[in-house]
Protein backbone atom coordinates (compact mmCIF):
# COMPACT_ATOMS: atom_id res chain seq x y z
CA UNK A 1 0.00 0.00 0.00
CA UNK A 2 1.40 3.46 -0.76
CA UNK A 3 1.50 6.07 1.53
CA UNK A 4 0.61 9.53 0.29
CA UNK A 5 3.65 11.77 -0.01
CA UNK A 6 2.19 14.24 2.38
CA UNK A 7 2.29 11.38 5.03
CA UNK A 8 5.78 10.01 4.03
CA UNK A 9 7.61 13.71 4.22
CA UNK A 10 6.41 13.67 7.83
CA UNK A 11 7.82 10.08 8.82
CA UNK A 12 11.16 10.94 7.92
CA UNK A 13 10.59 13.92 9.39
CA UNK A 14 9.84 12.61 12.84
CA UNK A 15 12.77 9.81 12.25
CA UNK A 16 15.27 12.44 11.62
CA UNK A 17 14.33 14.00 14.89
CA UNK A 18 14.59 11.51 16.67
CA UNK A 19 17.94 10.77 15.65
CA UNK A 20 18.96 13.97 16.31
CA UNK A 21 17.86 14.01 19.92
CA UNK A 22 19.76 10.76 20.28
CA UNK A 23 22.77 11.83 19.00
CA UNK A 24 22.81 15.43 20.50
CA UNK A 25 22.43 14.00 23.98
CA UNK A 26 25.43 11.76 23.66
CA UNK A 27 27.49 14.85 23.01
CA UNK A 28 25.54 16.70 25.68
CA UNK A 29 26.67 13.87 28.20
CA UNK A 30 30.60 13.37 26.74
CA UNK A 31 30.76 16.96 27.20
CA UNK A 32 29.10 17.62 30.47
CA UNK A 33 31.66 14.48 31.62
CA UNK A 34 34.29 16.48 30.46
CA UNK A 35 33.00 19.62 32.33
CA UNK A 36 32.44 17.71 35.24
CA UNK A 37 36.59 16.64 34.82
CA UNK A 38 37.33 20.06 34.51
CA UNK A 39 35.05 20.84 37.56
CA UNK A 40 36.70 18.48 39.88
CA UNK A 41 40.13 19.27 38.45
CA UNK A 42 40.47 22.46 40.08
CA UNK A 43 39.79 21.00 43.44
CA UNK A 44 42.26 18.87 43.62
CA UNK A 45 45.13 21.55 43.23
CA UNK A 46 43.22 23.28 45.56
CA UNK A 47 43.11 20.15 48.02
CA UNK A 48 47.26 19.96 47.19
CA UNK A 49 47.78 23.70 47.55
CA UNK A 50 45.85 23.52 51.05
CA UNK A 51 47.80 20.99 52.01
CA UNK A 52 50.87 22.52 51.35
CA UNK A 53 49.29 25.63 53.18
CA UNK A 54 48.56 23.29 56.36
CA UNK A 55 51.90 21.81 56.37
CA UNK A 56 54.00 25.27 56.47
CA UNK A 57 51.42 26.08 59.31
CA UNK A 58 52.60 23.22 61.35
CA UNK A 59 56.37 22.99 60.85
CA UNK A 60 58.36 25.74 62.42
CA UNK A 61 60.54 27.98 60.28
CA UNK A 62 64.22 27.18 60.82
CA UNK A 63 66.61 29.77 62.50
CA UNK A 64 68.95 31.31 60.55
CA UNK A 65 72.45 31.51 60.70
CA UNK A 66 72.19 34.91 61.72
CA UNK A 67 69.00 34.48 63.89
CA UNK A 68 70.78 31.49 65.76
CA UNK A 69 74.09 33.80 66.34
CA UNK A 70 71.81 36.83 67.98
CA UNK A 71 69.87 33.97 70.09
CA UNK A 72 73.11 32.39 71.61
CA UNK A 73 74.54 36.07 71.83
CA UNK A 74 71.51 37.12 73.84
CA UNK A 75 71.74 34.00 75.91
CA UNK A 76 75.23 33.91 76.70
CA UNK A 77 75.10 37.61 78.07
CA UNK A 78 71.96 36.89 79.97
CA UNK A 79 74.18 33.95 81.47
CA UNK A 80 77.35 36.22 81.88
CA UNK A 81 75.30 38.93 83.59
CA UNK A 82 73.63 36.59 85.93
CA UNK A 83 77.02 34.72 86.41
CA UNK A 84 78.31 38.64 87.20
CA UNK A 85 75.88 39.19 89.46
CA UNK A 86 76.05 36.18 91.58
CA UNK A 87 80.08 36.15 91.22
CA UNK A 88 79.80 39.90 92.44
CA UNK A 89 77.06 39.04 95.54
CA UNK A 90 79.78 35.72 96.32
CA UNK A 91 82.80 37.86 95.93
CA UNK A 92 81.26 40.30 98.15
CA UNK A 93 80.22 37.85 100.74
CA UNK A 94 83.67 36.35 100.73
CA UNK A 95 85.37 39.43 101.17
CA UNK A 96 83.09 40.20 104.02
CA UNK A 97 84.10 36.70 106.00
CA UNK A 98 87.14 37.23 105.08
CA UNK A 99 88.00 40.73 106.87
CA UNK A 100 85.97 39.54 109.51
CA UNK A 101 88.47 36.42 110.02
CA UNK A 102 91.46 38.74 109.35
CA UNK A 103 90.18 40.74 112.21
CA UNK A 104 88.96 38.56 114.27
CA UNK A 105 92.83 36.94 113.94
CA UNK A 106 94.27 40.02 115.10
CA UNK A 107 92.73 41.77 117.73
CA UNK A 108 95.52 43.11 119.44
CA UNK A 109 98.20 43.38 116.75
CA UNK A 110 99.36 46.68 114.80
CA UNK A 111 100.20 44.68 111.71
CA UNK A 112 102.58 41.84 110.79
CA UNK A 113 104.82 44.19 108.02
CA UNK A 114 107.11 45.57 110.68
CA UNK A 115 108.23 49.49 110.12
CA UNK A 116 107.96 50.20 113.55
CA UNK A 117 104.52 48.18 114.48
CA UNK A 118 104.47 45.70 117.65
CA UNK A 119 102.64 43.33 118.97
CA UNK A 120 99.87 44.77 121.57
CA UNK A 121 98.60 41.66 124.01
CA UNK A 122 98.25 40.77 127.61
CA UNK A 123 98.59 37.20 128.66
CA UNK A 124 99.48 35.31 131.88
CA UNK A 125 102.73 37.44 131.85
CA UNK A 126 101.18 40.68 131.84
CA UNK A 127 101.19 43.33 128.93
CA UNK A 128 103.92 42.21 125.84
CA UNK A 129 105.96 45.36 126.18
CA UNK A 130 106.63 45.71 123.20
CA UNK A 131 109.45 47.77 121.48
CA UNK A 132 109.13 49.35 117.99
CA UNK A 133 112.82 48.14 117.60
CA UNK A 134 114.94 45.00 118.46
CA UNK A 135 116.56 45.46 121.56
CA UNK A 136 119.09 43.58 124.20
CA UNK A 137 115.64 42.01 125.76
CA UNK A 138 112.95 42.97 123.64
CA UNK A 139 111.40 43.96 120.06
CA UNK A 140 108.44 44.04 118.06
CA UNK A 141 106.85 40.83 119.20
CA UNK A 142 107.24 41.22 123.03
CA UNK A 143 109.72 41.14 125.79
CA UNK A 144 111.67 37.92 126.85
CA UNK A 145 110.11 37.48 130.15
CA UNK A 146 106.51 37.80 128.03
CA UNK A 147 107.91 35.50 125.57
CA UNK A 148 109.11 32.66 127.96
CA UNK A 149 106.12 33.49 130.38
CA UNK A 150 106.02 30.83 133.13
CA UNK A 151 109.96 29.07 132.33
CA UNK A 152 111.21 30.71 135.46
CA UNK A 153 108.33 29.50 137.67
CA UNK A 154 105.95 26.59 137.30
CA UNK A 155 106.98 26.08 133.68
CA UNK A 156 106.34 27.57 130.05
CA UNK A 157 103.08 28.49 129.40
CA UNK A 158 103.89 30.73 125.89
CA UNK A 159 101.52 33.31 125.08
CA UNK A 160 98.85 32.59 121.79
CA UNK A 161 100.86 34.49 118.84
CA UNK A 162 99.73 33.21 115.65
CA UNK A 163 100.30 34.08 111.75
CA UNK A 164 97.84 36.47 111.89
CA UNK A 165 99.73 38.61 114.97
CA UNK A 166 102.94 38.41 114.59
CA UNK A 167 105.09 41.18 113.64
CA UNK A 168 108.36 40.00 110.64
CA UNK A 169 109.97 41.87 107.55
CA UNK A 170 108.85 40.59 103.93
CA UNK A 171 112.40 37.63 103.25
CA UNK A 172 113.43 39.97 100.28
CA UNK A 173 113.31 43.22 102.24
CA UNK A 174 115.27 41.66 104.77
CA UNK A 175 117.70 40.60 102.45
CA UNK A 176 118.45 43.86 100.92
CA UNK A 177 118.73 45.99 104.20
CA UNK A 178 122.37 46.85 104.80
CA UNK A 179 124.69 44.30 106.45
CA UNK A 180 121.47 42.42 106.32
CA UNK A 181 122.38 38.62 107.88
CA UNK A 182 120.16 36.65 105.34
CA UNK A 183 123.05 37.80 102.93
CA UNK A 184 124.79 34.10 104.24
CA UNK A 185 121.48 32.58 102.85
CA UNK A 186 121.71 33.58 99.35
CA UNK A 187 121.79 30.44 97.85
CA UNK A 188 119.10 28.80 99.34
CA UNK A 189 116.58 31.39 99.48
CA UNK A 190 114.42 30.65 96.54
CA UNK A 191 114.29 27.37 98.40
CA UNK A 192 113.14 28.59 101.54
CA UNK A 193 110.36 29.98 100.07
CA UNK A 194 109.14 27.32 97.69
CA UNK A 195 108.98 25.41 100.75
CA UNK A 196 107.20 27.69 102.83
CA UNK A 197 104.47 29.14 100.35
CA UNK A 198 103.57 24.65 100.46
CA UNK A 199 102.60 25.10 104.02
CA UNK A 200 101.55 29.11 103.89
CA UNK A 201 104.18 30.00 106.25
CA UNK A 202 106.00 33.32 105.72
CA UNK A 203 109.57 32.06 104.35
CA UNK A 204 111.82 34.57 106.38
CA UNK A 205 110.20 32.56 109.14
CA UNK A 206 112.23 29.56 107.68
CA UNK A 207 114.98 31.71 106.58
CA UNK A 208 115.30 32.87 109.87
CA UNK A 209 115.09 29.21 111.74
CA UNK A 210 118.07 28.35 109.01
CA UNK A 211 120.31 31.89 110.96
CA UNK A 212 119.57 30.58 114.55
CA UNK A 213 120.42 26.75 113.59
CA UNK A 214 123.36 26.85 111.37
CA UNK A 215 124.20 30.38 110.22
CA UNK A 216 123.01 29.46 107.15
CA UNK A 217 125.58 27.05 106.47
CA UNK A 218 124.94 23.51 105.11
CA UNK A 219 127.61 21.59 106.82
CA UNK A 220 126.61 22.14 109.80
CA UNK A 221 126.29 19.12 112.62
CA UNK A 222 124.72 20.03 116.29
CA UNK A 223 126.29 18.62 119.10
CA UNK A 224 123.53 16.15 119.57
CA UNK A 225 124.14 14.92 115.97
CA UNK A 226 121.91 17.47 114.55
CA UNK A 227 122.59 18.03 110.47
CA UNK A 228 122.46 20.84 107.92
CA UNK A 229 120.53 24.31 107.40
CA UNK A 230 117.60 23.16 109.34
CA UNK A 231 119.34 21.20 112.50
CA UNK A 232 117.35 18.18 111.55
CA UNK A 233 117.40 15.58 113.89
CA UNK A 234 118.78 11.98 112.81
CA UNK A 235 115.22 9.71 112.97
CA UNK A 236 114.40 12.73 110.32
CA UNK A 237 117.47 11.67 107.65
CA UNK A 238 115.81 8.44 106.77
CA UNK A 239 115.10 9.53 103.44
CA UNK A 240 118.03 11.20 102.61
CA UNK A 241 119.72 11.29 99.20
CA UNK A 242 122.29 8.53 99.11
CA UNK A 243 121.97 9.38 103.25
CA UNK A 244 122.92 12.85 102.88
CA UNK A 245 120.38 14.26 105.54
CA UNK A 246 122.78 17.50 104.35
CA UNK A 247 121.58 17.94 101.38
CA UNK A 248 120.39 21.60 101.21
CA UNK A 249 116.76 20.49 99.58
CA UNK A 250 116.22 17.82 101.45
CA UNK A 251 117.27 19.17 104.23
CA UNK A 252 115.21 22.65 103.80
CA UNK A 253 111.86 20.69 103.14
CA UNK A 254 112.42 18.47 105.64
CA UNK A 255 112.48 21.09 108.17
CA UNK A 256 109.72 23.24 106.65
CA UNK A 257 107.67 20.01 107.34
CA UNK A 258 108.14 19.29 110.44
CA UNK A 259 107.79 22.92 111.68
CA UNK A 260 103.86 23.02 109.82
CA UNK A 261 103.21 19.65 111.92
CA UNK A 262 104.19 21.01 115.03
CA UNK A 263 102.32 24.54 114.35
CA UNK A 264 99.29 22.68 113.36
CA UNK A 265 99.22 20.30 116.29
CA UNK A 266 99.05 23.63 118.54
CA UNK A 267 96.39 25.37 116.87
CA UNK A 268 98.54 27.82 115.23
CA UNK A 269 100.61 28.73 118.30
CA UNK A 270 103.78 29.96 116.61
CA UNK A 271 105.73 30.31 119.98
CA UNK A 272 105.21 26.97 121.05
CA UNK A 273 105.58 25.84 117.36
CA UNK A 274 108.93 27.79 117.47
CA UNK A 275 110.20 26.32 120.89
CA UNK A 276 109.06 23.03 120.31
CA UNK A 277 111.53 23.20 116.97
CA UNK A 278 114.53 23.69 119.48
CA UNK A 279 113.32 21.13 121.70
CA UNK A 280 111.16 23.35 123.73
CA UNK A 281 108.35 22.03 125.19
CA UNK A 282 105.18 23.53 127.49
CA UNK A 283 105.91 23.30 130.94
CA UNK A 284 109.87 23.24 130.09
CA UNK A 285 111.55 25.19 133.17
CA UNK A 286 114.94 26.76 133.00
CA UNK A 287 116.45 23.73 135.34
CA UNK A 288 114.91 21.32 132.57
CA UNK A 289 116.18 23.52 129.92
CA UNK A 290 119.73 23.94 130.75
CA UNK A 291 120.06 20.51 132.87
CA UNK A 292 122.72 19.32 130.14
CA UNK A 293 125.04 21.94 130.94
CA UNK A 294 127.70 19.91 132.41
CA UNK A 295 127.32 17.27 130.62
CA UNK A 296 129.40 15.73 127.94
CA UNK A 297 126.46 17.21 125.44
CA UNK A 298 126.44 20.93 126.53
CA UNK A 299 125.00 21.91 123.26
CA UNK A 300 122.30 19.94 124.04
CA UNK A 301 120.69 22.52 126.12
CA UNK A 302 117.52 24.56 125.03
CA UNK A 303 118.56 28.03 124.00
CA UNK A 304 116.85 30.22 126.78
CA UNK A 305 116.98 33.09 124.51
CA UNK A 306 115.87 31.14 121.00
CA UNK A 307 112.14 32.28 120.90
CA UNK A 308 113.10 36.31 121.63
CA UNK A 309 116.04 35.67 118.95
CA UNK A 310 114.16 34.12 116.73
CA UNK A 311 110.83 36.57 116.55
CA UNK A 312 112.80 39.99 117.67
CA UNK A 313 115.90 39.88 115.89
CA UNK A 314 116.45 37.26 112.92
CA UNK A 315 111.85 38.40 111.75
CA UNK A 316 113.39 41.75 111.81
CA UNK A 317 116.10 41.58 109.65
CA UNK A 318 118.65 41.76 112.85
CA UNK A 319 121.35 39.45 113.49
CA UNK A 320 120.28 38.18 117.03
CA UNK A 321 124.13 36.91 117.27
CA UNK A 322 125.91 40.57 116.38
CA UNK A 323 123.20 42.53 118.34
CA UNK A 324 123.29 41.42 122.08
CA UNK A 325 119.84 39.80 121.92
CA UNK A 326 120.26 37.79 125.63
CA UNK A 327 119.09 37.25 128.87
CA UNK A 328 120.33 33.99 129.72
CA UNK A 329 123.26 33.61 127.76
CA UNK A 330 123.40 29.62 128.75
CA UNK A 331 125.02 28.43 126.00
CA UNK A 332 128.40 30.26 126.33
CA UNK A 333 129.80 28.05 128.74
CA UNK A 334 129.73 25.79 126.10
CA UNK A 335 132.64 27.11 124.39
Amino acid sequence: MKFPTVLLALCLSVVTANASFVHGGAAHGHVARHASLAQRQPTLLEKKAEKKASTRRRCRARPTESSLTASSTSTSTTSKAASTTSSSSTSKKTTSSATKTSEAAKPTNDGNSGGGKTVNASGACGNSRAESKPSKLSGPNGHIDWLNCGIEGAGWNPPDINLGNVVYKDLDEAKAMPNSPFKACEPFIQKFKDYAKQHNIPAILIASFAMQESSCNPNTVGGGGEQGLMQITKEKCIDAPGGDCKEPDFNIRTGVAYFAGRLKDNGGNLLLAAGQYNGWRKGLTVGAATAARNSACCRCQNNLDYIHQLFNGWMQGVSAYSTDMTKYNNLAVCG
